[in-house]
């Protein structure tokens, strides 16, 4: 992670990691250079933000969602927390990064088809895409035991179906990370005033860091007190039944200077 404000927002991939990370760099640099992945990232912001006036799920959702996802990891790493996704399959420690970057950046290409129900059409989607994209890093044993695993985590994201590996774990709470005001900039410019939207104009500023007592201390800066939406039913729903309920430690403050605080601290 990088050393500088960013740290525990940024994905740093020249930074020293708590795991192999040759893999995983290799991975986002393909990434960047895939044509269709691209697209897919840029199609699907159409129906949630034109259409349905919500936050941002495209191109810069996705890049957010997956710096937090490394980094929490990155955190869980460090403080000796063992992940089961990659070694239940056989695969290397190197993979349980690569199964996260893949799953965060392909978890909401179903907004193509819509919004509603997204996950359940992101599978096929993004499976099609793992096809082509997977035989350029793995064999086909090992792909298709990636395919599975990214499947897995794309699908437990946004859905009732319980994460059964902490890789899954990482990509859900990730997804709900991303709260900053910025991304509700262009729904609420257009008049959405959703309490999704509303509530995310709130959040100043989400930082991961090394907790005491747990491996992730999550501080979430708020400026009202319409962020404990955002807080206590986005980010808590995600949290719990995660896997790692127990040991990443939450914390919201209302940073707003007025006499009258509604909510001054939320800790979860």
């Amino acid at each position: 992670m990088s050393t500088d404000d960013d740290s525990g927002r940024i994905y740093d991939p020249q930074a020293p990691h708590a795991f192999p990370d040759e893999r995983v760099n290799d991975i986002l640099r393909a990434i960047e250079e895939n044509t269709e992945i691209q697209a897919y990232l840029e199609a699907q912001n159409v129906n949630p933000v034109t259409r349905k006036r919500y936050n941002d799920h495209g191109r810069k959702h996705i890049s957010i969602v997956r710096n937090r996802a490394l980094c929490l990891y990155d955190l869980l790493k460090q403080g000796g927390v063992e992940f089961n996704g990659a070694a239940e399959q056989g695969l290397d420690e190197a993979d349980e990064a690569v199964i996260i970057a893949l799953a965060a950046t392909l978890h909401d290409i179903g907004h193509v088809v819509h919004r509603d129900h997204h996950p359940y059409y992101s599978i096929p989607l993004a499976a099609d895409l793992l096809d082509d994209f997977l035989p350029e890093f793995y064999d086909i044993p090992e792909a298709v035991r990636v395919k599975g695993e990214v499947l897995h985590a794309i699908l437990c994201h946004h859905t009732e179906e319980t994460p059964l590996t902490l890789e899954a774990g990482v990509v859900r709470i990730a997804d709900a990370l991303d709260m900053e005001h910025g991304r509700s900039r262009i729904p609420y410019e257009r008049g959405g005033r959703g309490i999704n939207t509303v509530s995310s104009q709130a959040i100043e500023r989400v930082t991961l860091k090394p907790g005491d007592g747990s491996p992730v201390l999550v501080e979430i800066e708020m400026n009202n007190a319409a962020g404990v939406y955002q807080v206590d039913n986005l980010l808590k729903a995600k949290l719990n039944d995660s896997g790692l309920e127990e040991i990443v430690r939450i914390v919201a403050l209302n940073i707003h200077d007025g006499d009258e605080q509604i909510v001054e601290r939320i800790e979860l």
